[in-house]
């Protein structure tokens, strides 16, 4: 059954015509009406299915404007390296007897970062580091001897870009306290990726079929892009 707030939110929102982000964020930030600073989400559809293969995204954004989140970073690497990552910010930090913990299920982090040499010890904990989605990858700069930038990154605002196997791919772009140029810087730092990614791929017809905005607790409206997508 609905609340009563949810009850005086705007109905049949995803019936209207598509929008651009700036007409949008005002909208989106009315529905607001929890007593928590809601996240603003980006919800988008990309055209994965294709003739001759399946289009697999997986990248990494830097939001400018930072997520809003607190992510708790772990680090698995040489001792004579641990002092860099907790300086620059890391929760978690450890090697041989850390990995220990993990593979015995201790996994209270959001996000692991690993050097190269300690990767071949975490790489055998893929069955229970896999299905989390907390495997490190160099692609995604989690697997690197830059300790303190890959830390820094994940800390202020650095957000993984996956698509389901139905092509829906999520992720925040910042709070209701955010003001409406960060939250468009975020969105913009978003659509450069993608663009780049687009680049990448061979794609028949746009990348992506549809876009949503919402807020945590609020309704979807339906985002208008730019032609090039």
């Amino acid at each position: 059954m609905s609340s009563k707030r949810y009850k005086k939110l705007p109905e049949k929102t995803k019936e209207l015509a598509p929008n651009l982000i700036e007409k949008l964020i005002p909208e989106l930030k009315k529905n607001c009406t929890t007593k928590f600073d809601e996240s603003l989400d980006l919800s988008i559809q990309i055209n994965n299915k294709q003739k001759k293969s399946e289009i697999n995204l997986r990248t990494i954004v830097n939001l400018p404007a930072g997520s809003g989140k607190k992510i708790k970073v772990a680090v698995v690497c040489e001792d004579s390296k641990s002092q860099i990552a907790k300086d620059a910010g890391a929760d978690l930090v450890g090697s041989d007897e850390f990995i220990e913990k993990i593979k015995s299920g201790e996994m209270n982090f959001e996000k692991l970062i690993c050097t190269p040499s300690m990767m071949i010890k975490l790489s055998k904990l893929g069955k229970v580091l896999g299905p989390k989605g907390l495997m490190p990858n160099p692609k995604l700069g989690t697997v690197t001897d830059d300790l303190k930038k890959a830390v820094t990154d994940a800390k202020s605002g650095q957000v993984e870009l996956k698509n389901d196997k139905d092509g829906n791919v999520g992720l925040s772009l910042g709070k209701k306290s955010f003001s409406d140029d960060k939250i468009i810087k975020n969105f913009n730092a978003v659509l450069e990726v993608l663009e780049k990614e687009k680049g990448n791929q061979t794609i028949k017809g746009d990348l992506i079929k549809s876009t949503f905005l919402t807020s945590t607790m609020g309704v979807s409206y339906k985002l208008k892009l730019p032609k090039n997508f």
